[in-house]
């Protein structure tokens, strides 16, 4: 007889179909936010829709009369500041006429620039990948986990090495102690992405946020100037914190939940990394003359900077200010000199040919940056040129004041802001180009700092780098990933690395708060709290 679908012989009574597992509210949650993401477009077709946005929004606004009293310290009372209409043939003439301008006065782009092409040397020459290699494998077997953090964390000066090298190597090393690789990623992940403001050196990203600040500081005063060291004091303490809270995360949380690792679903190659060569004697070497080379810079810029009329001593004030106004040239030149003394050492660096394919090679990455930045800058500039910047900050912070919250709690829903916009916009200079033109000046007119308000928005950017599918490297992360884990998906790797970013988040604003209102003390060097 011919079985029929009510038979109990056949494989559908026999095997009913399994019921469809139920998704759970968090997974629907990262279902939106990847939803949310995938609607914004490119950062450089975003600009370029904001630049355009300002100019029509301008000539809307300017046609409706908008304006609002000036608070700024130097207007005369009684005066008032009106949009500016550049959907106007003024207007026209000025954007076409400025456009050039607009990008190579960006301030961001040159200090990067700079800063780069000695990065780029101390990069090509294996310094810096020497270098994490050695504090890792150096470090004992039950300090790994904090040692794969914390170099994460310091390989920030040069953030490419840290998502390019040492990610894949923390899940290289685990594998190698028997432990799950994918554990020893998430926590090199945690360090580079999730403490990616904090760092024991003063990085290419200090010196970017830095001039992107100083820009929209200059709508309430002209003459301010934010150094690249604005959030270094901030920045040390905080390295310890996150390599603390990533180590805690990693062995309690993350490691446990991972399991034991079950090698069945790898890509049988990254099982044949199971040991691990030391550094050479030749990388020895070449890290003991970079050593000895970093001493020198620092011996001259002591001599430079200490000693009474100095020459990076103001000449009538006697402060330090033109040794903050020469910190990029100090950072090239840094990496200049300890890539050149390691390469040298170890073959790396032989002629002058090395040293400018070194800095060449690393501009070269940079396409996409100066894409970003040409419309970045316009959208700056037409922004502060409309005056609408400066009139939604003046407008947020009467509305702040008339519901009475000025005081520190306004630091919670501006750092909760940022992390929510770090969802949707990936790039730190893209969202801190976007914000910084609007909060920058809205908190300035409560009172506070430029370097205590660009401290803020670092925490917010960095506890939800590693759970934003926006963020650049993501897609590398996730590719890597896979390689231990050929199943892995986006959810996978955004649930392992969630816990990071809940615990970041707390304890570093409890950090921050303790650090500026509690204790009351500078963010970084010269740094002021209060205008």
């Amino acid at each position: 007889m011919t079985p029929t679908s009510d038979d109990a012989s056949s494989p559908d009574a026999r095997q009913p179909a399994p019921a469809r597992k139920k998704r759970s509210w968090f997974t629907r949650f990262l279902d939106v936010v990847e939803w949310l993401g995938n609607l914004l477009p490119h950062p450089v077709t975003l600009f370029a829709i904001l630049a355009f946005g300002v100019v029509v929004l301008s000539g809307v606004l300017s046609w409706l009369g908008v304006s609002v009293g000036d608070r700024r310290p130097e207007a005369e009372v009684g005066a008032t500041i009106e949009v500016v209409n550049l959907f106007s043939a003024e207007g026209l003439r000025d954007i076409l006429g400025g456009l050039v301008e607009n990008f190579v006065g960006f301030a961001p782009l040159g200090v990067v620039l700079v800063a780069m092409l000695g990065v780029g040397v101390a990069e090509r020459s294996g310094l810096l990948s020497a270098l994490i290699r050695g504090i890792v494998l150096a470090a004992p077997k039950h300090l790994v986990t904090a040692a794969v953090v914390f170099t994460g964390v310091i390989s920030n000066t040069a953030s490419e090495v840290g998502y390019v090298v040492l990610v894949p190597l923390g899940g290289a090393i685990f594998l190698a102690l028997g432990r799950h690789p994918l554990a020893g990623m998430a926590a090199a992940f945690a360090g580079v992405s999730g403490g990616y403001s904090a760092n024991l050196l003063i990085g290419s990203l200090d010196p970017l946020l830095a001039g992107i600040t100083q820009e929209a500081a200059h709508q309430i005063d002209p003459e301010y100037q934010v150094y690249a060291t604005a959030n270094w004091y901030f920045m040390i303490v905080s390295t310890f914190l996150i390599t603390t809270i990533g180590t805690l995360v990693s062995t309690f949380i993350v490691e446990p939940k991972l399991g034991a690792y079950d090698d069945s679903r790898a890509d049988p190659t990254v099982l044949d990394g199971r040991s691990m060569e030391p550094l050479t004697s030749a990388e020895k070497k070449g890290l003991l003359a970079a050593a000895i080379a970093a001493v020198g810079v620092a011996a001259l810029m002591a001599l430079l900077t200490l000693p009474e009329g100095a020459p990076l001593r103001d000449p009538e004030e006697g402060d330090t200010g033109p040794f903050f106004d020469s910190i990029v040239a100090w950072i090239f030149l840094f990496f200049l000199v300890t890539g050149l003394a390691y390469g040298r050492a170890v073959g790396t660096m032989k002629n002058d040919r090395d040293v400018i394919d070194g800095m060449s090679s690393t501009l070269s990455t940079l396409g996409l940056y100066l894409v970003l930045v040409f419309f970045a800058a316009q959208f700056v500039s037409f922004f502060q040129d409309s005056e609408i910047g400066l009139i939604a900050a003046i407008a947020g912070a009467n509305f702040l004041e008339t519901i009475g919250m000025t005081g520190p709690l306004v630091f919670i829903f501006f750092i909760i802001m940022c992390c929510f916009v770090n969802l949707m916009l990936g790039s730190a200079s893209a969202q801190w180009a976007a914000t910084a033109p609007i909060f920058v000046p809205m908190l300035m007119l409560l009172g506070y700092a430029p370097e205590v308000i660009q401290a803020a928005y670092r925490i917010g950017d960095s506890t939800t780098n590693i759970i934003t599918p926006m963020m650049s490297y993501f897609g590398l992360i996730l590719a890597w990933a896979a390689r231990y884990d050929k199943k892995i998906g986006i959810g996978t790797l955004i649930s392992t690395m969630l816990p990071y970013s809940i615990f970041f988040f707390i304890f570093w604003i409890g950090l921050f708060y303790l650090w500026v209102f509690g204790l009351g003390l500078p963010v970084g060097p010269g740094s002021p709290t209060h205008l």
